[in-house]
């Protein structure tokens, strides 16, 4: 790919001519009535505003959670509801739950995404005139963004891809018109900063951004090599050149991410859903999950509480309800939250009915056998040659609370404590047991396995906890514990005591980066309306967001505009191909000034396409339709510049050229209307939706819709009033609806004690 270098120019809208204000001006004007149409219709919760508004209210309330994306996006969400007065109290539970009955300011959150869908059609147009594309060539550009099916209904609901689109397009503007300014005046600086600055905003929405972070590298790389070449540079300009590239290309892009996670910390103080998905040493830094001094030396007769080192830190626990199933015993699981359910006694293997709690405290140490009594039920932590309830492997038992008050247990309740001391803190606590400080094993001394536990959830009888069992072959973290709480009643009062060390940002940011990353390849399950990336440049099926009192809203592609992007696609890789073969042949193509022009300016989104498209095919991960759209929007760009260099090389006449782009234009609006009831959530009827079925295998359900506009019960239809300042309607009864799995982690805690 070459970068193709230009007379210095911006697309600043002060320096366009008058004849682009005006147009600019009359289709940011057209983008608002298609955008913000209706935008309170539907007035229930829509697809993944599940997800994102309830993440706003847990903003707003400051109680941790866990996402899978990062915090830009969510947190602008939050802004626009909280000075519309949201109180954060609305739970967002269920598609189709009613906003208006609650008084949620809906709209105003709705209008963020909305407003920067609104903006990407100007800075499409900016884009294509920094291109050198003709005003005409632009306005279709822009147009065609703005008649794009799925992006005007992703864009009105509190979803994340509005903004992601947005920032990749402001990265796009920034980065292409950079590249026309003259070296270090300061519109490069400006350019240059901008770039750096969005591509930072844009990572900061969802890790896609990684990919439009890549597509600069790319170019940067690309720049830099042919600055290599040209003798005009000198060697103190080619530093000045890579200096301030580092600078504003990686420097200011961390810094953003940084300060997004920065600004996301300082929201969430509280304990929340989420914080089960973290380390204790994370969640210690939480409001009421500070944890007072604990005495540091545990000894027999101590009441303790052990967690799990493994998977952010569940306490081990049991209750007083039983196995369906295998030996029928006391059910023990992991279980993320404080309660009584994680406290046990500690008792001499071979003393049990010594009163150790009276005595003189005897120190546990590496080698000591020990029983574990749950101070609640009075059962013994016990394990045998059965299998657990949810993974029969030969080589997992299940471990049980077994016994009663007053009886004094058997040879399967006894473990012996293993010390690892590479994972102890180095001292004492590798010899014997501290609390917090030292790592250990639980041995099973019949059979000889370890008690161990993995991110495997028991079913609804154990409140969806997660699984303990005891292995022979299990994974050496996953058998890994440690005490977090210690109490005996005859340690000395000037006992020494031990906490959490203190977690600063880094340490914070670093380990949420590894939850999100771990929790976004775990999201595998099959969906209804997932695809993959094969099914995408033809737009084969969409996804069903919300469907109530006969009206439906589907995301779905303009098929015109999807196929127009994917044939300029096509048309780029065959100019490559007979270039190349003709380069071969002692052709010299790439001296002519229209060869350059398209190899530079369709190569470079085409590029960008490639890499916003095919990581997809490495992701096991479920993926969606709307993961397309930062790539549909580079080939649709990719598209216009070429139909640019058509008309201006092919059909040079004005005339011609007008019809033809009047007539793309005209067929994608066709298409626009036609399938715009499933964006806008409107009244139609079965009849139309199967006229407007234009691919048989798309499945938006046509049976939704009455056989025709009479059949509306008036009591469903929308009934107009102001709410907030603003138009809202249609409050109904809600529907059963899938939510995909894609969009976060986020744990619901266990109800545990029904």
């Amino acid at each position: 790919m070459t970068v193709c270098k230009m007379a210095s120019t911006s697309t600043k809208f002060s320096t366009l001519p008058l004849k682009d204000k005006a147009a600019i001006l009359s289709i940011t004007g057209l983008a608002v009535l298609v955008r913000l149409y209706k935008i309170w219709q539907p007035s229930s919760v829509v697809f993944d505003e599940v997800h994102f508004g309830g993440f706003a209210s847990k903003y707003i309330k400051g109680r941790y959670f866990m996402d899978v994306h990062p915090p830009l996006a969510k947190l602008l969400i939050t802004l626009a509801g909280y000075l519309a007065g949201y109180d954060g109290n609305f739970d967002f539970k269920d598609i189709g739950k009613d906003y208006i009955e609650d008084g949620v300011p809906y709209v105003a959150m709705r209008l963020l995404p909305a407003t920067l869908g609104v903006l990407v059609i100007p800075l499409s147009f900016l884009t294509l005139k920094a291109y050198r594309c003709t005003s005409l060539t632009a306005s279709l550009g822009a147009l065609l963004v703005l008649f794009e099916n799925a992006l005007t209904t992703q864009s009105r609901f509190i979803l994340l891809d509005s903004p992601l689109v947005f920032f990749t397009a402001l990265t796009a503007y920034a980065w292409s018109n950079f590249q026309n300014q003259p070296a270090f005046q300061s519109s490069w600086y400006w350019y240059l900063f901008l770039t750096g600055l969005s591509l930072g905003a844009t990572v900061s929405v969802k890790w896609v951004g990684l990919f439009t972070i890549a597509w600069v590298g790319v170019t940067t790389i690309s720049g830099l090599w042919q600055l290599l070449g040209d003798i005009s540079v000198t060697p103190k300009q080619y530093a000045k050149h890579f200096f301030w590239r580092a600078v504003f290309l990686i420097v200011v892009p961390v810094i953003f991410y940084l300060l997004m996670f920065g600004i996301h910390f300082i929201c969430l103080v509280n304990p929340g859903d989420g914080d089960g998905f973290m380390s204790s040493e994370f969640q210690a830094t939480l409001n009421n999950k500070k944890m007072a001094d604990t005495p540091a030396d545990v000894a027999f007769g101590s009441h303790i509480t052990i967690r799990h080192w493994n998977t952010q830190g569940g306490y081990l626990h049991s209750h007083d309800h039983l196995y369906p199933g295998g030996s029928k015993q006391q059910q023990i699981t992991l279980y993320p939250h404080k309660d009584d359910n994680n406290l046990w006694l500690v008792e001499n293997s071979t003393e049990v009915d010594v009163e150790a709690r009276a005595l003189p405290p005897i120190y546990l140490k590496d080698g000591d056998v020990i029983k574990l009594q749950h101070v609640r039920t009075y059962r013994r932590l016990h394990s045998h040659d059965l299998r657990p309830p949810v993974t029969e492997a030969d080589w997992q038992n299940e471990v049980s609370a077994y016994g009663y008050k007053g009886f004094a247990g058997d040879a399967n309740d006894n473990f012996r404590i293993e010390i690892l001391e590479s994972k102890s803190k180095p001292g004492k606590a590798q010899e014997y047991v501290r609390a917090i400080e030292t790592k250990f094993r639980l041995i099973h001394i019949i059979t000889g396995c370890a008690l161990f536990s993995h991110k495997v959830k028991l079913p609804s009888w154990a409140f969806e906890q997660q699984e303990v069992t005891c292995s022979k072959q299990g994974t050496l973290p996953n058998s890994i514990w440690y005490i977090e709480y210690n109490e005996h009643p005859m340690l000395p009062a000037d006992a020494e005591k031990v906490n959490y060390p203190r977690v600063g940002f880094f340490k914070k940011f670093a380990e949420l980066q590894k939850v999100m990353w771990e929790t976004n390849a775990g999201l595998i399950a099959a969906h209804n309306w997932d695809s993959r990336p094969g099914a995408w440049p033809y737009l084969r099926r969409g996804i069903n967001f919300w469907i109530k009192d006969q009206r439906q809203v589907y995301l779905i592609g303009n098929v015109f505009v999807w196929w127009l992007s994917t044939a300029g696609l096509v048309i780029y890789v065959l100019f490559k191909i007979v270039t190349i073969l003709r380069w071969q042949r002692g052709y010299n193509d790439y001296s002519l000034p229209s060869v350059q022009a398209f190899n530079g300016k369709v190569g470079t989104n085409v590029v960008a396409w490639a890499l916003h498209y095919f990581p997809f095919y490495l992701m096991k991960r479920q993926l969606f339709l709307h993961h397309y759209l930062p790539a549909l929007y580079f080939s649709i760009l990719a598209f216009v510049v070429a139909w640019d260099l058509f008309c201006k090389n092919v059909l040079r006449q004005k005339a011609i050229t007008t019809v033809a782009t009047i007539g793309l234009l005209a067929i994608a609006v066709y298409i626009f209307v036609t399938l715009s009831p499933l964006a806008y959530g409107e009244r139609w009827t079965k009849g139309e939706c199967e006229n407007a079925r234009l691919m048989k295998h798309w499945d938006f359900e046509c049976n939704t819709f009455p056989t025709d506009m009479s059949s509306y019960d008036a009591s469903s239809i929308a009934n107009v009033s102001s709410v907030n300042g603003s138009i809202v309607g249609e409050i109904s009864t809600t529907s059963s609806f899938q939510s995909p799995e894609d969009v976060s982690g986020e744990e619901v805690p266990p109800k545990d004690e029904l």
